[in-house]
């Protein structure tokens, strides 16, 4: 297959050239100076409820490819866990008939009961690497680092604070107080960020951090780094786009784990983005039915729905403002989550000019005019 007249990005810069893609086709297609681009890969995907079936990963697959996504990471806190050669087995058997993107699982490192899952087996039958809640006391994060010497894989942490969590349903501050709610610290982040930052030191191991929403966070993660520390950090589009000023009225699909920051940490998260401080972007998406989320905002579920409209999002709400280019969006979607995973993409057509409107009612963007389309070539 031969594109002609596209704007090519990708690991090696911007460019205007023809492009050939080897699948064995004499297919010709003219660009037209849309971008061609390798796909997206999200490394933080939810199912519908957090329900773990072969119905909600085909869904989730589908949705994904309408937005740009052709490789998602599915979360191991589903329900059931994937935390045994069962559970991953029966996930894995799932995946195979997605026919929108490509998927892969997580491995839950620790089981319900709070004792370590066969993390050695999960890593051998395909599991794409552990994943952590900070939850977890020294006693199990060691021993999960002690593995991460083994296999060399790279460790998925979620930092947050049990104790501090339990009662809070967003962040502490103005919003939540006017709100009469309770609220959740950005304490609840940073203290464990920096608690897993000295085990990647002592154990020499790979971290990525994931959905950090604290500016401080991110702070100790670049300086973590400056000293040789092998850790990153990803962000979601939302917390960069949005505060917790969205959350007013009760609206809970402004409801989000972790919790929307201040309007002055959202500008910081901007500032670390256009610094260079962060590493991988997701949609953070986590979809749930209605009836967990038109609810009152203490009971609603966590999470809002934006997968399917990835690459149009990231592009009108990063790229067409001018807080980073096109070359950093696919560094940023692409280049960085596949080199964590170690997975080969496809290439889309992106149409920059097109334009369209957000009819979902669970997006955090309903209503929002979003520039680009996606157009699947392989």
């Amino acid at each position: 297959m031969v594109i002609k007249n596209a704007k090519i990005c990708d690991k090696d810069g911007l460019r205007e050239d023809n492009f050939t893609i080897e699948d064995r086709t004499d297919t010709i297609i003219d660009a037209k100076g849309a971008y061609l681009i390798p796909s997206l890969v999200d490394l933080n995907v939810r199912l519908n409820d957090g329900v773990l079936n072969s119905k909600n990963i085909q869904s989730v697959s589908l949705e994904a490819k309408k937005g740009g996504v052709g490789h998602v990471v599915l979360n191991a806190d589903s329900s059931p866990s994937i935390d045994s050669e069962g559970i991953l087995e029966f996930a894995q058997n799932g995946l195979r008939d997605a026919e929108g993107a490509s998927a892969d699982v997580m491995l839950n490192a620790i089981q319900s009961d709070g004792s370590l899952s066969n993390i050695a087996i999960l890593l051998k039958n395909g599991a794409i690497g552990p994943y952590m809640s900070t939850i977890a006391k020294n006693d199990k994060a060691i021993k999960i680092a002690e593995y991460m010497q083994m296999y060399k894989n790279t460790l998925f942490v979620k930092a947050e604070d049990n104790s501090l969590i339990s009662s809070g349903v967003m962040l502490d501050g103005d919003i939540s107080s006017s709100l009469g709610l309770a609220g959740i610290p950005d304490l609840s982040e940073v203290l464990h960020v920096s608690r897993m930052i000295e085990i990647a030191r002592h154990f020499k191991i790979k971290i990525l951090f994931k959905s950090i929403a604290s500016p401080r966070s991110i702070s100790l993660i670049t300086q973590a780094k400056k000293e040789g520390v092998k850790v990153s950090c990803e962000v979601s589009l939302h917390h960069l786009v949005n505060s917790d000023e969205a959350c007013e009225d009760f609206n809970t699909v402004a409801k989000l784990d972790p919790p929307l920051s201040s309007k002055s940490d959202m500008l910081l998260l901007q500032d670390a983005l256009k610094n260079d401080q962060i590493d991988i972007l997701t949609t953070l998406h986590q979809p749930s039915s209605l009836v967990n989320k038109e609810v009152a905002f203490y009971d609603a579920a966590y999470g809002c729905e934006s997968i399917s409209d990835a690459l149009p999002l990231y592009y009108t709400k990063l790229v067409k403002p001018g807080i980073i280019t096109m070359k950093k969006l696919i560094e940023l979607t692409s280049i960085n989550p596949s080199k964590v995973i170690d997975k080969k993409v496809s290439y889309i057509l992106f149409n920059p000019d097109a334009k369209s409107k957000i009819e979902n009612t669970q997006s955090l963007y309903y209503g929002h005019e979003l520039y680009g389309e996606v157009i699947n070539i392989t």
